[in-house]
């Protein structure tokens, strides 16, 4: 039996704030987009640069943290699978989406964007198993993200979503 892989790692920024639903037995779904981007130099010396949107989905407690700490032109480190969904719209056409189904989230930037404070240092992450038999096997949530607001600091410089170049 050959051995397959499913993964994915993506370093970005969100690119519009997550939007937390519930599906009807109860369970919390997040759904974000995150950018990432490239940049190269041709043999002539020209710089081009080219940008990737990702879909993003999380679940359960994931899907809960997703939203109460991420916000438009944050960067994240997420990781999870490739999952392409098909499926009829009202319209009768058909429609395909390609998504990563994460399980992990770690924040890169400082806190505060919501509310307009600024720490000086990162968040501190820590990383808690997570079990859920109500899910099904290939909808659990293998880790969540817990987040410690770090103590507040005097900052001189805050960067601001605006702020970010694309």
């Amino acid at each position: 039996m050959a051995r397959s892989l499913n993964r994915v790692q993506l370093i970005g920024n969100l690119t519009r704030d997550p939007e937390l639903r519930y599906t009807p037995n109860g369970t919390a779904v997040c759904s974000f987009g995150v950018a990432t981007n490239r940049t190269w130099k041709t043999d002539d010396g020209e710089k081009h640069e080219e940008t990737e949107f990702h879909n993003i989905v999380s679940w359960n407690k994931l899907a809960e943290l997703c939203s109460q700490f991420l916000v438009k032109g944050r960067k994240v480190y997420v990781e999870g699978r490739l999952s392409t969904r098909n499926w009829t719209a009202q319209d009768g056409s058909q429609k395909t989406r390609t998504e990563v189904v994460i399980d992990d989230m770690i924040l890169l930037d400082s806190t505060g964007r919501r509310t307009g404070e600024s720490v000086s240092e990162p968040a501190k992450v820590e990383e808690v198993k997570v079990e859920d038999e109500k899910v099904p096997e290939e909808k659990k949530v293998q880790t969540k993200t817990k987040v410690e607001k770090p103590a507040e600091e005097e900052v001189s410089e805050e960067v601001m979503p605006d702020d970010i170049p694309f």
